[in-house]
């Protein structure tokens, strides 16, 4: 006797291999005219479930717990548990350490209209800061286990230190790489620190997952991170982390150690601190993507 199916299940979800054969796009209709009845043929509900959830987590100015969350989309909470553990799994949400979940590092290259708003935001500051400072200024996100450089302001001096716009960089021997990690919860820096390798790119840098997380308590008690020949045998960069937004990202000045002296970098940490400041809130206090 054949199986009876579960009311609701599609074909497609029994037997992906045999119905894809069958499927042609072309014939489908466009997802934000359809009717009623021809969404009942494509729409997939567990799909519409984990979008509603992640809608939620996304408006929310807070990380939300389980009950916040099965009851803001009216989800059985073993449902809504094992949605969030898969999604947790690939990355797409994490939990603070109080078991409350945000959105996770897995959206982080998709969140684009996000990247953009704070690229547009942040160009005219960084050539403000360059200009003020004779020096390189950058803008970084985390990308994976390494920074990405999103916005280089090039200082015009023959000797200077320059990224590439798009290049990535460790995230344990670079000021923007610290300042981030200083702020991601304790859960992500393990996950981290499981992933990269601490290899040394100069005599001066931190190779040892204890160091870097007593680093990373120093950054969060002084409010800012330094790369003092970590990167590079002759650089110095000073970073500091754009809080209040859903993008790791920070703002770093980064000059030959020659010119930079250590006495300089807590005027110029804090010049990045107003900066960061400014680029977290716009004129109506809302946080970047909020």
């Amino acid at each position: 006797m054949p199986r009876s199916r579960p009311a609701g299940r599609n074909s497609d979800d029994l037997d992906p291999e045999s119905a894809d054969e069958h499927i042609d796009v072309h014939a489908a209709p466009d997802p934000a005219t359809a009717t009623p009845e021809q969404a009942r043929k494509y729409n997939n509900r567990s799909v519409e479930r984990v979008v509603s959830m992640l809608n939620v987590l996304q408006e929310s100015p807070e990380p939300m717990s389980l009950v916040e969350i099965h009851r803001s989309i009216r989800m059985a909470k073993a449902t809504a548990f094992r949605y969030l553990w898969t999604l947790e799994k690939h990355r797409y949400v994490e939990r603070d350490g109080d078991g409350r979940y945000r959105l996770g590092l897995g959206f982080v290259g998709m969140q684009s209209r996000d990247l953009e708003v704070l690229q547009d935001r942040a160009r005219p500051w960084l050539e403000r800061l360059r200009d003020e400072t004779g020096e390189t200024t950058n803008l970084g996100v985390l990308d994976g286990t390494a920074v990405r450089y999103v916005e280089v302001a090039e200082s015009s001096r023959a000797v200077r230190m320059v990224s590439v716009s798009g290049s990535r960089d460790p995230l344990h021997c670079t000021a923007l790489g610290k300042a981030i990690a200083a702020q991601l919860p304790a859960s992500q820096v393990t996950e981290l620190l499981e992933q990269v390798d601490l290899k040394p790119r100069t005599s001066r840098t931190i190779t040892s997952s204890d160091q870097l997380l007593d680093e990373l308590d120093r950054i969060r008690r002084q409010g800012y991170a330094i790369d003092d020949g970590e990167n590079e045998e002759d650089g110095r960069c000073v970073a500091v982390a754009i809080l209040g937004t859903r993008l790791p990202a920070a703002l770093s000045v980064s000059a030959p150690a020659s010119r930079f002296a250590m006495g300089d970098v807590p005027g110029v940490a804090a010049r990045l601190t107003e900066i960061a400041d400014a680029l977290a809130g716009d004129p109506n206090g809302q946080s970047i993507g909020g």
